[in-house]
């Protein structure tokens, strides 16, 4: 995987651990767009690997 793609990754995965952390210090439900947040960067995050495996395939073949 590329450094920039590596880079990116991690940034995406460490905002959103960010946000489901902050999540947990409250009681109750969180709000939606909280939700929508962290569905949305595992939706990305999906992305981004996909694309990395995709580069490491072209990179052996």
């Amino acid at each position: 995987m590329s450094d920039k793609l590596t880079a990116l990754l991690e940034r995406l995965k460490s905002h959103q651990r960010d946000l489901i952390l902050a999540m947990a210090e409250h009681d109750g439900m969180p709000a939606g767009s909280a939700l929508r947040q962290v569905a949305e960067l595992e939706n990305v995050i999906a992305a981004v690997e996909a694309v990395a495996d995709e580069e490491r395939g072209r990179a052996r073949g």
